[in-house]
């Protein structure tokens, strides 16, 4: 199958390179970008050895060659490609434009306009492990957040099987700034990036929204839950600790078991033995989550821990994983 790859040239659109040249069943016959028309993709990343096209940009005849469209550019972009899409086309975002299921609210967080309001109904939002939908019937892939993804991972089997209290769940969560894109030195350059810890968004960040939305999906019930994101000076990972209050007789062991029932089956999903303190050089380069239940010194407390690669399984890794699921492949086929 033909692929498109727009936002070729930034973090997460080098790294679906590196999965999709490796993808048995995909050609990439495309790289788009903006300022970058001309360049090489080695230009960027000298790590990708492939013979692969320069960079172009996107047109709707190169649209309508492709089979697929991955895009990885700035949010709003996703918008304008879909109503350039052709019946055959799936598009695959790793921006928040299909996140979110009401266009208000993508409003309030994203402070623009949906273009592309008749296309939500075409759209889900998949978080592969989690989505139990009919694939086919979508022309959009709308991937999940870094953060929501290393967050709704651990949360979702525990507020969908009622062992949790949900009116003050407490998530601190740490990345990699390159969740930030290539721009970040610009965004943050009073920060001192590599050798500082900065916190940011406080309450108003976008993933906010992502998170309330799955979370009250799965529960049927309003969640409480208060997010708080730290830049870290590491380039890739995400570290999420989540505080959470044990509903009447729910105890460690029971919020594990019920984890391991719960992705039993699932290759990227590994739930390690309790009180396992994790690292995000655990899951580095790969498309893993991996979630440890920890005591808390309160019995009725506990504090979950998960780790994984922002830039993969909270990024390209994961838009591979959903391609793969979309039109049958290999659910690991092209994932490092």
């Amino acid at each position: 199958m033909n692929v498109l790859i727009a936002g070729a040239t930034g973090y997460l659109g080098n790294e679906l390179i590196k999965n999709l040249v490796n993808h048995k069943k995909i050609k990439i016959k495309y790289l788009c970008g903006n300022s970058s028309v001309g360049k090489k993709i080695t230009d960027f990343d000298k790590s990708i050895k492939s013979k692969l096209p320069k960079i172009t940009k996107i047109t709707k005849s190169k649209i309508n060659e492709c089979d697929i469209i991955f895009s990885a550019l700035p949010n709003g972009e996703a918008q304008i490609i879909s109503k350039k899409l052709n019946k055959h086309n799936v598009l695959i975002d790793l921006s928040g434009d299909f996140r979110l299921r009401n266009s208000n609210n993508y409003f309030k967080w994203y402070k623009q306009k949906h273009a592309a309001i008749q296309n939500i109904k075409k759209s889900i939002y998949l978080l592969p492990e989690l989505s139990k939908f009919k694939l086919n019937n979508y022309q959009i892939i709308s991937c999940p957040g870094c953060y929501p993804t290393s967050i709704l991972l651990p949360l979702v089997p525990l507020v969908k099987n009622n062992l949790i209290k949900t009116d003050n769940i407490i998530i601190d969560s740490k990345s990699g700034y390159s969740g930030a894109g290539r721009g970040v030195h610009k965004k943050f350059k009073d920060k001192n990036l590599y050798e500082s810890m900065s916190v940011y968004g406080i309450s108003l960040h976008r993933h906010n929204s992502e998170i309330l939305q799955e979370l009250n999906l799965h529960s049927n019930k309003n969640i409480k839950f208060t997010f708080t994101p730290h830049l870290t000076p590491m380039f890739r990972g995400i570290l999420s600790t989540i505080y959470i209050d044990l509903n009447k007789n729910i105890n460690q062991n029971k919020v594990i078991s019920v984890l391991r029932r719960f992705y039993k089956g699932k290759s990227f999903i590994k739930i390690a033995n309790k009180d396992t303190f994790l690292s995000t050089n655990d899951v580095m380069g790969t498309n893993k989550c991996i979630i440890s239940v920890c005591k808390s010194k309160y019995k009725e407390k506990i504090i979950l821990l998960s780790v994984i690669d922002n830039l993969i399984k909270g990024g390209s890794g994961q838009a591979v994983q959903n391609m793969n699921l979309r039109f049958g492949f290999s659910e690991r086929e092209g994932i490092q």
